[in-house]
Parts: structure tokens; sequence; C-alpha cells
């Protein structure tokens, strides 16, 4: 491989990052307020993870991220700000870096195989509701020490079980379908 070549792939790269820091961003921006809000933004990333691996996929993630902390309103309802991190959240938008992780690992490992997809999206979903659980506990147990474990998933996980089913089996069918055009 030449020096050209190499550039090539690196541009390319960037260029797949910066389409994916966007997608997840769009996909933020699609919310159904609830006590937390239900985004497309674990559509996105799983969808940016499985066609883009775990480089690709990690990296928007994170990028997606450091944009929100800074400022840019890449977070649901147009938001961005150190705040959203800090607030109920911030477990979440956090957990988004190792959904990316596991799906992006395990689009790597199995090169897109259907059963590897939904197995690492289920499970990088799964991660991410324990760091949002736990977060969400962390920040509204401060003042109220009654809020128990039930109260806790029924409020932040069970809802959001049958629209994330949705979303991981949107994102296996676009991944599936597009995989084979990612270079």
């Amino acid at each position: 491989m030449d020096k050209k070549e190499g550039q090539k792939i690196r541009t390319l790269d960037l260029v797949y990052i910066g389409l994916s820091v966007a997608l997840i961003a769009v996909c933020s921006w699609i919310c159904i307020p609830l006590t937390v809000p239900v985004t497309l933004q674990t559509l996105g990333i799983c969808l940016v993870s499985g066609l883009f691996g775990l480089r690709r996929g990690t990296l928007a993630t994170a990028v997606f991220i450091i944009l929100g902390v800074i400022g840019v309103p890449v977070f649901s309802h147009f938001s961005g700000g150190i705040g959203v991190i800090t607030g109920a959240t911030g477990g979440y938008i956090i957990g988004f870096v190792f959904t990316a992780l596991i799906v992006g690992f395990a689009s790597d490992k199995w090169q897109g195989k259907l059963w590897a997809l939904v197995l690492s999206m289920v499970l990088g979903i799964l991660v991410c509701y324990a760091f949002g659980t736990l977060w969400f506990a962390v920040v509204y147990s401060k003042g109220d020490k009654s809020a128990g474990l039930i109260t806790i998933l029924a409020t932040c996980v069970f809802p959001f079980i049958p629209f994330d089913a949705v979303k991981i089996a949107v994102a296996v069918l676009l991944v599936n379908r597009l995989k084979r055009f990612i270079k």
C-alpha cells in the first residue's frame, strides 16, 4: 500500500465518521418526550457501529458526545452542554460509548452475521440501560431515598423495551442490507 492509498483510507474514515455523527444527531432530535425521552439515538449508534465497526462506530459516538458536551445541540430536544451529561439522561449518553464498543466489536469479529448483530445490539442496549438507570438512580435519590429498584426500572427501562426492540430490528435490517456497500 503506497502513501496515497493510505491517505484515501483515512479520508474515507473521516467522511464515514462525520456522516455517522450527523446521523446520530438527527436520530437524537427525533424524540417522544417521556420521563426519559424516547429517541432514535440508540438506533443511530447501533446502525453506525454495525455498519462501520468498532473503530469508526466508537469514534463517531465519542465525537457525538464530545460535541454535545461542549454545547453543540446534538442531544435530544436540540440540547447540548455539560448539564445534559450531569442530568437525568447523562448515564444513557455515557452508555452509548459502550453500546458502540459492543456492536462494533461484534460487527468486526463476526463480519456482520445476523445472529451476532442481534445479540450485540441487545447486549449493547442492556449495557446502556445499566449505565442510564444507575445514573438516574444517583441523580434522583439525592433528595428521595424512597425510590426503589422496581420504581426506577419502571421509570427508566420497562417502558422503553418495546421501542428498543423495534429500533434493534430496524438497525439489524439496515446493517444487513447496507453492509456490502461499505468499504
